[in-house]
């Protein structure tokens, strides 16, 4: 039976301290070895929290990569620390369509559709309570857009 140890790590910045070492120690696997993969897969989301997933068997382990949470990678498309502090009064910034676009192709696999429409709108939706604008329109607007079909050459 393989063992599952489930972290939250920097993206390319894992080190063998907790909560990785004392949880692989005991399972027989090269700490380092599994650190250095961890942070060669997690490179791209450097500066983000990335869930891992290491899974041991037989002194084997392979290592699993989900994404950050759709805000931090909203916030690291538009190169911001914080989201907005006070409800709808003000914007931090303005994500293009396309990055709307690439963030819902990046967060499908853990959504629960299949359509990259719905997913797209789903990330207009977190845009929502971040107080970040799309294509220099406050989301709701954009939201009814994907509904009416103006950005469908999108997702083909």
């Amino acid at each position: 039976m393989p063992e599952v140890i489930e972290v939250l790590v920097e993206g390319g910045r894992a080190t063998p301290g907790p909560p990785l070492g004392p949880a692989l120690g005991p399972l027989g696997v090269n700490v380092k070895a599994v650190v250095d993969e961890i942070n060669k897969k997690t490179k791209a989301f450097e500066g983000m929290q990335v869930p891992v997933k290491v899974i041991v068997e037989g002194g084997k382990f392979r290592v699993e990569v989900g994404t950050p949470p759709t805000s931090a990678l909203i916030k690291k498309a538009l190169g911001i620390e914080k989201a907005k502090r006070e409800s709808g009064l003000e914007f931090v910034g303005d994500l293009p369509m396309e990055k709307v676009v690439e963030i819902a192709r990046m967060k499908m696999p853990q959504m629960l559709t299949d359509s990259l429409k719905k997913a797209a709108k789903q990330i207009v939706g977190t845009c929502v309570s971040m107080g970040v604008k799309v294509n220099g329109k406050p989301p709701k607007v954009v939201q009814k857009e994907i509904d009416e079909g103006k950005y469908d050459h999108m997702f083909e």
